[in-house]
């Protein structure tokens, strides 16, 4: 792969799949920004988390070369696509991971499920600076344009000053007109909770099966320091989020379990 080295290299992957719309205007995106190098799943693999593949062999192969990009698509998860473009693909560390952008938000508790975080946890455990980006709208065809100038220039302030050590970003988009996105808030996630996650159906030949849905709860939609507030009220959330998952408070009250 031919890159230039005056220019920052980016490592892009999702979980929609590499021919989902969100990535490919991803592309278009941070494309004036550096090179692009694109590992990412031949299908979609949402719900996929942090999840990797140790089962089964993987395989990639290149999809698409221009210049100044080199598009892969892989058999893995998102987090296999950054391992796998990291040791295989990147001619060089990349200056940042980008994932997405997701067809849907992951804020809240959905940052545990997501396949789009789960790419930018894995840049984040390399030690670069990575940031996910999902918007409120689940369709194939959803309208990324007006995201854009805020996708730029969130990379653009990661390039330039990096990241605290283990933190990454999640950064969702409300689904708003153009002129409707008020700005950007920093923010904390949402407590909440998905229920009534199954519909079940039944099989012609008799055996039922289940597909997942669910209802999400906002456990606290009147607090305007959460993700989910931000995006309610049109605006850009950005919750910044660490790789280390110790509850420290906790720490001092289970100090008797060192007598056992």
């Amino acid at each position: 792969m031919i890159m230039n080295n005056m220019r920052p290299l980016i490592l892009l992957s999702n979980d929609d799949g590499v021919r989902a719309k969100g990535l490919n205007e991803l592309i278009d995106m941070l494309s004036p920004l550096g090179d692009i190098l694109v590992m990412a799943p031949d299908s979609a693999r949402s719900g996929a988390a942090c999840s990797i593949t140790s089962v089964i062999p993987l395989y990639y192969d290149i999809v698409e070369k221009r210049p100044g990009v080199r598009i892969c698509a892989c058999s893995g998860t998102p987090s296999d696509c950054v391992k796998l473009a990291l040791e295989k693909e990147a001619v060089r560390r990349p200056d940042v991971v980008v994932s997405g952008i997701n067809h849907g938000d992951n804020a809240s508790v959905s940052v545990h499920y997501s396949g789009t975080m789960g790419a930018a946890f894995e840049g984040c455990m390399k030690g670069i600076p990575s940031v996910g980006f999902s918007l409120c709208d689940f369709a194939a065809d959803a309208d990324f344009s007006f995201a854009a100038p805020f996708v730029r220039a969130i990379v653009k302030r990661v390039l330039k000053t990096g990241l605290p050590a283990g933190v990454c970003l999640n950064v969702n988009i409300p689904k708003v007109k153009e002129d409707g996105c008020k700005g950007v808030r920093v923010c904390r996630m949402a407590r909440g909770t998905w229920s009534s996650e199954w519909t079940e159906a039944g099989h012609p030949r008799g055996k039922e099966y289940f597909w997942l849905t669910g209802d999400f709860t906002n456990m606290e939609p009147e607090c305007e320091d959460t993700d989910m507030w931000a995006l309610a009220h049109g605006y850009v959330s950005v919750t910044p989020v660490a790789i280390d998952m110790t509850a420290y408070p906790a720490m001092s009250g289970l100090k008797d379990l060192e007598l056992l």
